[in-house]
């Protein structure tokens, strides 16, 4: 992950394919994320245990993922309670699901890069305080400013849907 590499890595392939390399999953991420043709999927808890699921934005960099919500939005009450979560998303050639721990990026300088990063992809975020505003996000947003989240990603499952196939699953040092 942009210089990690998986401590554990489990082939999950029953027709006998090899696992897959750990560097086609990162460069499928690294490549697509961010794109507003791309959706990810984040995974949270509910505080009675119920899960929730919410399309996200998602940006892949420095080795973790990054996304955002506004502070009243059910994903981010939900991770206010239970930082674990997942991120799925399917990829040009390989479907990807990633576990781990969420936080809340507040640093200028992180803010500043991300908010490059999701300008160059279309939606033009810029820094206000510790958030983001812009004169449009998704419609269930909520109003600005929206927190911007970085997953800790312990955990990555891929299944490739092109040749070479396969099914791996790579797990990373806290």
């Amino acid at each position: 992950m942009s210089g990690r590499e998986p401590v554990e890595v489990a082939n999950l392939d029953r027709y006998g394919n090899p696992p897959l390399a750990w560097s086609r999953a990162e460069a499928a991420l690294a490549g697509a994320m961010p794109s507003p043709a791309v959706t990810s999927f984040l995974g949270t808890v509910r505080s009675d245990g119920r899960p929730s699921a919410a399309g996200v934005g998602a940006v892949w960099r420095d080795g973790g993922l990054y996304f955002t919500s506004g502070p009243a939005a059910r994903k981010a009450r939900n991770l206010a309670g239970n930082p674990m979560c997942t991120l799925s998303v399917r990829l040009e050639g390989i479907d990807v699901v990633a576990e781990g721990e969420a936080a809340r990026v507040t640093d200028a300088e992180t803010l500043e890069r991300l908010a490059a990063v999701y300008a160059g992809a279309g939606w033009p975020a810029e820094v206000e305080g510790e958030g983001f505003t812009a004169p449009f996000n998704a419609p269930s947003a909520g109003p600005p400013p929206w927190h911007l989240y970085r997953m800790r990603v312990l955990t990555v499952f891929g299944v490739a849907t092109v040749e070479p196939y396969g099914a791996t699953r790579w797990r990373f040092a806290d």
